[in-house]
């Protein structure tokens, strides 16, 4: 697959490029594609909003990686702020780093790609911790975020329009890079 580079992105002016590995890494059609052009460009002019993209040698971005500081009054938080003030998890609204999006295409998953994206944006954060919604049930995306110190806040958590369930996942940061030793091993 050759070597790929991940580095910060101008997503706005990639955002077809974009929504072409979110379509195949999501199972996306061109009507659904449409409309996340929309709420992407809507996204990315938030304060604070940046990318990441994955590329190969020859310039092919094969992963790509958003994010913003949470605001409250966006659609995400209200969404999801009954199910985390449930749970006694709402104040994971404040001072987070919201991680929007995350996508790699499939052909390049399982090469830690997901992992590079996700950690170079979050290092970039000056909030404490991060949090994001991923589809409720086991899935390597959902393994990578355990891995990397998510734990799940709420779930499940019902998103409109959405056909399946969904976890809201929190860390604080930065994220941990390595798993914790197990007991019996050396270290632990």
């Amino acid at each position: 697959m050759g070597n790929v580079q991940v580095a910060p992105c101008d997503l706005a002016a990639h955002v077809d490029e974009a929504l072409g590995v979110q379509a195949v890494a999501f199972g996306l059609g061109p009507d659904e594609v449409a409309i996340r052009r929309q709420i992407v460009l809507r996204h990315l002019a938030s304060p604070g909003a940046r990318a990441f993209a994955a590329y190969t040698d020859d310039g092919r971005m094969v992963g790509f990686v958003y994010g913003q500081p949470n605001d409250r009054s966006h659609w995400w938080s209200s969404v999801v702020q009954p199910y985390l003030r449930d749970r006694g998890n709402d104040f994971w609204l404040d001072d987070s780093f919201v991680i929007t999006e995350l996508h790699v295409l499939p052909a390049f998953q399982n090469q830690g790609i997901g992992r590079r994206l996700i950690t170079r944006i979050t290092d970039t954060a000056d909030q404490p911790r991060s949090i994001l919604s991923a589809i409720d049930g086991d899935s390597p995306a959902r393994h990578l975020y355990r891995h990397l110190g998510y734990q799940d806040l709420a779930r499940p958590v019902h998103f409109p329009s959405a056909t399946r369930p969904y976890a809201v996942m929190g860390a604080w940061l930065p994220l941990r890079r390595k798993l914790p030793a197990q007991a019996g091993e050396p270290g632990a």
